[in-house]
């Protein structure tokens, strides 16, 4: 798994599940939930010169206290990444395009998700990101649009910002939307470099293409 790979899933071990399972509130059992996968449409990614990189579980276990009572949640979450072979001048042809795609257990107490990524906004997501993939810095935000993800309107935030490639600097967009389809939230992220024309375009696609569970 590549650096970004990482940071992609290392979004997933700032949160912290809760739930009103009886069985886990009176230690019966540990709170098992699992995420169903999310990817984009092959075809679609293809079209935009993505490949498949990897699509793969992250197991969280955490020790977690609920009303006085602690007790063991194991969550399972799914995180698909794809890539794309850009040339970069006097840098020469490297794989800078990334698309990922998360999805994380909307765990409910009395019908309410009580994952707290489902409390994030996508400027909370993006800084998140920043922090645990440190070659990516000074991100701003540039707009954002309405677009259709799962049957639902959801937000995409689109951010300029910078990372480092072999010892040169790159300027770069991250496209960052989230939403809540059937038990999970989705999350997607684009990166590309700002001298891709047509880019946006393609990450947009691939968000709109995406398909839970896959």
């Amino acid at each position: 798994m590549t650096s970004r790979q990482r940071a992609v899933a290392a979004l997933l071990t700032v949160l912290v599940l809760t739930s009103g399972c009886i069985g886990f509130l009176t230690g019966e059992e540990a709170l098992t939930v699992e995420a169903e996968k999310a990817v984009t449409d092959q075809a679609v990614a293809e079209d935009g010169g993505y490949e498949l990189n990897q699509s793969e579980t992250v197991a969280i276990e955490r020790n977690l206290t609920f009303a006085g009572v602690t007790r063991q949640v194991r969550a399972t979450n799914w995180v698909t990444t794809y890539d794309k072979s850009v040339e970069i001048p006097l840098v020469g042809r490297l794989r800078l395009g990334m698309f990922g795609v998360i999805s994380t257990p909307a765990v409910e107490i009395a019908g309410e998700p009580r994952n707290p990524i489902g409390d994030y906004d996508n400027d909370q997501l993006v800084a998140l990101f920043e922090s645990r993939y440190q070659q990516i810095s000074d991100v701003e935000r540039v707009s954002s649009r309405q677009i259709t993800v799962l049957g639902k309107e959801t937000t995409v935030t689109k951010y300029a910002a910078k990372t480092t490639v072999q010892g040169r600097e790159v300027d770069i967009y991250v496209h960052v939307t989230k939403l809540q389809h059937e038990s999970d939230f989705v999350v997607a992220l684009g990166i590309y470099p700002r001298q891709l024309d047509g880019e946006q375009s393609n990450i947009l696609e691939m968000m709109r293409a995406i398909e839970h569970p896959a």
